[in-house]
């Protein structure tokens, strides 16, 4: 009589007692190898606070401790949604689109307004800038304007090798003014004559009709920074003699007898 009085004793007080502490997955086995009944758990785990492993592997481990489905089933019920390996991924929200990411910090070595080129170490060094000088080249047909005849200009930049010689692929980045982009910008092919350097440019700036811009070469660039571009130039270049030509001031465009600034370099592979 007596023991059968300390079991109902037991299980009307087991809840209080172990609700001392969450339960965990070692309790469920120790109660399991107690010998107590399914019904008995499952009462206990629902009555108290948990801190059970939900995982594929947690629940493996409590089935191979001989705890039956309808245990582990309670368990999984009572987990909370933020338990391990239990909570379904939530869906987006795609009421609003998603703010832009703000542009990152510049990378060391890039300090003031320029073009730069990646080194063999991986550091950024600032390109040579040289003075261009702008000159009538006479008259060339426009193509893109119905025939119409407009004035070309010659880019002239002294000396006949630029100081800095690079192989390809090499990456150059654009530190631009606040307010300009790399599209401000023209990567223009130059061609040795006599003890100088000459490409063909367009009275007016880039944004005029691509016709004579016959040394003009597209690239592509990337923001990566706060008025940095990045710009990847492959070997389909081919060796010779290039630069990035700044962009003019709206109130001085490029006209003849002009001056500007080009940073140069020469491609060797």
């Amino acid at each position: 009589m007596r023991k059968a009085v300390c079991a109902v004793l037991f299980l009307v007080f087991c809840p209080f007692l172990v609700a001392q502490k969450p339960l965990t997955n070692d309790s469920i086995v120790k109660m399991v190898k107690a010998g107590l009944s399914d019904d008995v758990i499952v009462t206990t785990i629902n009555a108290s606070p948990g801190a059970y492993d939900t995982t594929p592997d947690g629940l493996i481990a409590l089935k191979q401790a001989g705890v039956s489905d309808k245990v582990i089933a309670a368990i999984v019920a009572r987990s909370p949604a933020s338990a391990p390996g239990s909570a379904a991924p939530s869906a987006p929200d795609t009421s609003a689109p998603a703010a832009p990411l703000p542009p990152g910090p510049l990378p060391p070595g890039i300090d003031n307004i320029g073009v730069y080129y990646k080194d063999a170490s991986g550091n950024w060094q600032p390109l040579p800038s040289e003075v261009v000088i702008f000159e009538s080249g006479g008259v060339v047909k426009h193509v893109a304007s119905a025939g119409l005849v407009k004035e070309d200009l010659n880019g002239l930049v002294g000396g006949m090798r630029s100081r800095l010689v690079v192989g390809t692929p090499v990456t150059f980045l654009l530190h631009v003014p606040q307010g300009r982009t790399a599209n401000d910008y023209e990567l223009v092919r130059l061609h040795v004559v006599g003890n100088n350097r000459q490409f063909q440019s367009v009275a007016g700036g880039l944004n005029q009709a691509s016709g004579s811009l016959r040394d003009e070469i597209d690239f592509t660039a990337t923001e990566i920074g706060a008025n940095a571009w990045q710009v990847v130039l492959n070997n389909g270049l081919g060796d010779g003699e290039f630069g990035f030509l700044e962009p003019q001031d709206a109130s001085t465009p490029k006209t003849p007898a002009s001056s500007g600034r080009i940073f140069t370099f020469a491609i060797v592979n």
